[in-house]
C-alpha cells in the first residue's frame, strides 16, 4: 500500500444477544396462560355454555317431577337442591360469565384498542369465576345447598346446619363477585381511556354503552351481596346473629341486602342484551338505529332507577304503606326508559330493507318477549296484587320472560352474529333458524302457561301438588315446552360444533356491519389492529366502505398507525 494512503478499517456491526427468550406456549397451555382478551372471552363463553347445559338439565328434572301431581321422581331434599343449583347456576355461572365473555372479546375491538387495560387482571377474573363454579358443583358430592338460590336467612334450617353446601354457595358468591368486580373495573378503565381517535361519547357503540353501565352497576351493587354472605358465614361459624332474631338479629336484613344487589342484577343481566340487539337490528334492517341518543340515555336511566326498586320483592313483608307506594311508583317509572328502547327498536325495523338471517330472528324476538315480562312486572309492582301472587308460578313466569326472553334470546342473537368474527366461519343458517323456532315455541309453551298456573294458586319452590288444585294440565304443558326449548339449545350447540370444522369461511365483514370489530380480520390477529381506525360517526364501518368505494382516499388513509402496547 502506498505511503500516505489511509488504511481502511472494517466496522463490525453490533451483535444483539437476547437472553432468556422463550417460545410462546402453544395448544392447551396457551389457553391456560393467555392474557389475550379474545381468548379470555372465548373461555368465558365456553364455560357459560357448559353451565347452561348443567342448569338446563336441572330444570328438566324439576319439570319432570312436576309433570304430574304426587310425583316421585326425586325426593323433597333433592328437589330443593335442584332449585338452588339451577337458580344459582343460571344467574351467577351462565348469564354473567356469558356477558363477561362477549364484553371481553368485543369491547377492545369495538373501541379500536389492542387489549383490555389490565390484561393479567382480566385473566384472573376468568379463573376466579371458573374456580367458584367448580367449588360450588363439588358440593353435590357431599351435600348440596337446599335453601333456594336466594338463601333467605333465617327462613331455612339448612342455612344453619353443619352441611357444607351453604358454605360452597357462599364461596361461589365471593369468588364470582370478586371476578365481576375486577372485570367491571377493567371495563371502565378500558372504555374511558382506550377509545380510538374520534370516538367521542356520542359515537360509542350502544353495546359499549351498555357494558359501561353494566360495569358501574356491578361496582355499586356487589358490595351489598358480599356483605350479606360474609355475615351469613359468620352467623354459621363464628356465633354472630346478624339475621337470627333469637340472638337480636334482623330477619329482614338479608332480604334488603340481597335485593339491593338482586334487582340491579336483573338489569345487569339484560342491559348488555339490549346493547347487542341495538347493534344487530340496524345491520339487518339496512338503516341506522333510530334514536341513538335516546337509547343511550335510556340505558343510563334504567340503571339509575334500577337502584331504587329493590323492595318491590318484599311487598309481603311488614312494611309501611308509604314505603310500599314509593317502590310501586319507582317500578312503574322504570317502564318509561324501557319503553323508549322498545319503540326505537321497532322504528329501526320499520320500512327497513330486512335481511332475514338467524341473528335477526333472535334479536327481533327479544322486544316481544320482554314486553310480556314487563307487563306482568307492572302487575306485580302493584302491591295489593303482589300480595295475592307472591311466591306463585306467576312470579316464575314473569322472571323467566324478563331474564330468558329479554336476555338469553339477545345473547343467542349475539352468538350467531359475532361467531364469524370469533372463528372466521359462518354458523349454519338452516340449523340456526331451526334452533330459533324450537327455542321460541318451547319457551312460550313452557312459561306462558305458568301465568295461569300461578293465578290458579300453584306455589313456586314446591316439589309436589295435589290434583285438586287444578293445575295438572298446566304443568304437563309446561314440561313438554321445556323439552322443546332444551332441544333448541342443543341444536345451537350442534351448530357450533359443526361450524368449527365445516362452516363456510366468513370473511372480514360478512354482514356489512357498522362497528369497528368488522374492520379487522376474522378471527382478529393477536394485536387486533395493525392500524387504529379513525372514527367519524356512530357507524364507522359505513364511513370506511363509502370512502374506499368512492375512491376518495385509499384504504390505508382511513386509519393511523397503532400506538405500541405498553408492557
Amino acid at each position: 500500500m502506498e505511503a500516505g494512503t489511509a488504511t481502511p478499517t472494517k466496522v463490525a456491526r453490533p451483535e444483539v444477544i437476547v437472553h432468556g427468550v422463550e417460545t410462546p406456549p402453544r395448544g392447551w397451555l396457551a389457553w391456560l396462560t393467555t392474557t389475550d382478551h379474545k381468548k379470555i372471552g372465548i373461555l368465558y363463553i365456553a364455560t357459560a355454555l357448559v353451565f347452561l347445559m348443567l342448569g338446563g338439565v336441572e330444570a328438566l328434572i324439576m319439570r319432570l317431577q312436576l309433570a304430574q301431581p304426587n310425583g316421585t321422581l326425586v325426593a323433597p331434599e333433592t328437589y330443593n337442591g335442584l332449585v338452588t343449583m339451577h337458580g344459582t347456576t343460571m344467574v351467577f355461572l351462565f348469564v354473567i360469565p356469558l356477558i363477561a365473555g362477549f364484553g371481553n372479546y368485543l369491547i377492545p375491538l369495538m373501541i379500536g384498542a389492542r387489549d383490555m387495560a389490565f390484561p393479567k387482571l382480566n385473566a384472573l377474573s376468568y379463573w376466579l369465576t371458573l374456580f367458584g363454579g367448580v367449588a360450588f358443583y363439588c358440593s353435590i358430592f357431599f351435600e348440596p345447598p337446599e335453601a333456594g338460590w336466594t338463601m333467605y336467612a333465617p327462613l331455612s334450617d339448612d342455612l344453619y346446619s353443619a352441611a357444607g353446601g351453604v358454605d360452597a354457595w357462599i364461596f361461589l358468591i365471593h369468588l364470582t363477585g370478586m371476578s365481576s368486580l375486577l372485570g367491571a373495573v377493567n371495563f371502565v378503565a378500558t372504555i374511558h381511556n382506550m377509545r380510538a381517535p374520534g370516538m367521542s361519547w356520542g359515537r360509542m357503540p350502544l353495546f359499549v354503552w351498555t357494558i359501561l353501565v353494566f360495569s358501574y352497576l356491578l361496582i355499586l351493587a356487589l358490595p351489598a351481596i358480599a356483605a350479606a354472605v360474609t355475615m351469613l358465614l359468620t352467623d354459621r361459624h363464628f356465633g354472630t346473629s346478624f339475621f337470627d332474631p333469637t340472638g337480636g338479629g334482623d330477619p329482614l336484613l338479608w332480604q334488603h341486602l340481597f335485593w339491593f344487589f338482586g334487582h340491579p342484577e336483573v338489569y345487569i343481566m339484560v342491559l348488555p342484551a339490549f346493547g347487542m340487539i341495538s347493534e344487530i337490528l340496524p345491520v339487518f334492517a339496512r338503516k341506522p338505529i333510530f334514536g341513538y341518543k335516546a337509547i343511550a340515555a335510556a340505558t343510563v336511566a334504567i340503571a339509575f332507577l334500577g337502584m331504587l326498586v329493590w323492595a318491590h320483592h318484599m311487598f309481603a313483608t311488614p312494611t309501611a304503606t308509604v314505603v310500599l307506594a314509593f317502590f310501586m311508583l319507582s317500578s312503574f317509572t322504570i317502564a318509561v326508559p324501557t319503553g323508549i328502547k322498545i319503540f326505537n327498536w321497532i322504528a329501526t325495523l320499520w320500512r327497513g330493507s330486512i335481511v332475514y338471517k338467524t341473528p335477526l330472528y333472535f334479536a327481533a324476538a327479544l322486544p316481544g318477549l320482554f314486553v310480556i315480562g314487563g307487563i306482568s312486572g307492572i302487575q306485580l309492582a302493584i302491591f295489593p296484587v303482589d300480595w295475592q301472587l307472591h311466591d306463585s308460578y306467576f312470579v316464575v313466569a314473569h322472571f323467566h320472560y324478563t331474564i330468558f326472553g329479554g336476555g338469553v334470546f339477545g345473547y343467542f342473537a349475539g352468538l350467531y352474529y359475532w361467531w364469524p368474527k370469533m372463528t372466521g366461519r359462518m354458523l349454519s343458517e338452516s340449523l340456526g333458524k331451526l334452533s330459533f323456532w324450537l327455542m321460541f315455541v318451547g319457551f312460550n309453551v313452557t312459561f306462558l302457561i305458568q301465568h295461569s298456573a300461578g293465578l290458579s294458586g300453584m306455589p313456586r319452590r314446591v316439589y309436589d301438588y295435589n290434583e285438586e288444585l287444578g293445575v295438572t294440565t298446566y304443568n304437563l304443558i309446561s314440561t313438554i315446552g321445556a323439552f322443546i326449548l332444551a332441544t333448541g339449545v342443543v341444536v345451537t350447540v350442534v351448530n357450533i360444533v359443526w361450524s368449527a370444522k365445516r362452516g363456510k369461511k366468513a370473511g372480514n365483514d360478512p354482514w356489512k356491519a357498522n362497528t369497528l370489530e368488522w374492520f379487522t380480520s376474522s378471527p382478529p390477529p393477536p394485536n387486533n389492529f395493525d392500524v387504529i381506525p379513525r372514527v367519524r360517526s356512530v357507524e364507522p364501518m359505513k364511513d370506511i366502505r363509502r370512502e374506499v368505494l368512492a375512491g376518495a382516499r385509499p384504504a390505508e388513509t382511513v386509519a393511523q398507525p397503532a400506538a405500541p402496547r405498553s408492557v
